[in-house]
């Protein structure tokens, strides 16, 4: 059985939300990994509510299924990337709004899961300050979730706090193993801070609920366009079929809008081409 295959909205931030959710459907795709931003479902928006009711019915319109992402650049503040974070010094409530905004979109559209990741620890903050910020604000988040029935998956990010899959595991002790906190996990990023992506796969294993590919390199976080680095498809594909991985595997290529008509369709062409070839030396 195929995997199902998604297509992330930051790849399409030139394009209008319904145009982007129609390029992806024709294309063949099973759903959207959608980051909620300025151009693309601002959770801050006054009509936001009537935002996510039109987009719920467009997603049954075209069967599409759907993720919430929350990385968006400068959504909350303007001038830092990615900042207030839940290890932030200041702001962290802001954060926490922007989560608890994220999980009653996705409530109301039926998500599969938020995603979200840690944060980088401010210069000259301690590690276990950090860290108690960090297990502070995942536990508000779990609380939330739970509240409405949503799952979380943890994107152990290069560079931020949680970035390798020990320490996601190390959240989830410190938190009481809750069972709505899983793993968003970036096959790419497991290249980055050296950790075999198969192996993580199988490690994971049913904490899996979202997972990212695109293509890259060892020595940098370059999200790159398939065929352009060094990660090995077949194999990592063929790891999440062998555990039973259920959900969407989101292309994720933020930096490629500008060529969204082209890279979407050779993207979805270029997995479904690695599967078979996994499939032909089985």
């Amino acid at each position: 059985m195929s995997l199902r295959l998604a297509y992330g909205t930051n790849g399409l931030a030139y394009h209008r939300l319904d145009d982007a959710l129609a390029l992806i459907a024709d294309t063949g795709y099973d759903g959207i990994a959608l980051t909620l931003d300025h151009h693309h479902l601002d959770p801050f928006a006054p009509d936001a509510a009537a935002q996510t009711a039109r987009l719920a019915r467009r997603l049954h319109e075209l069967e599409l299924a759907v993720v919430i992402e929350t990385g968006a650049r400068f959504l909350l503040d303007p001038r830092r990337k990615h900042e207030p974070t839940l290890v932030s010094a200041e702001g962290r409530e802001l954060r926490l709004d922007f989560y608890d905004r994220a999980i009653a979109i996705a409530a109301e559209l039926g998500a599969e899961a938020v995603s979200f990741w840690s944060g980088v620890a401010p210069a000259g903050t301690s590690h276990e300050i950090a860290w108690q910020r960090l297990v502070e604000g995942c536990a508000k988040v779990v609380e939330r979730a739970d509240d409405r029935g949503v799952m979380l998956g943890i994107e152990p990010e290069p560079g931020m706090l949680v970035q390798r899959l020990g320490e996601y595991e190390q959240l989830v002790a410190a938190l009481g193993d809750p069972p709505r906190l899983g793993l968003t996990l970036d096959l790419g990023h497991c290249l980055v801070v050296d950790e075999s992506i198969v192996e993580s796969i199988h490690r994971a294993g049913p904490r899996l609920v979202n997972v990212h590919v695109e293509d890259m390199r060892r020595e940098a976080h370059d999200h790159l366009d398939f065929g352009e680095g060094e990660l090995d498809f077949p194999p990592a594909l063929a790891a999440l079929r062998d555990v039973g991985y259920e959900g969407l595997v989101g292309v994720e290529l933020s930096r490629h809008s500008h060529a969204a008509d082209t890279v979407v369709p050779r993207a979805i062409r270029f997995l479904r081409d690695a599967e078979r070839a996994e499939a032909a030396v089985r």
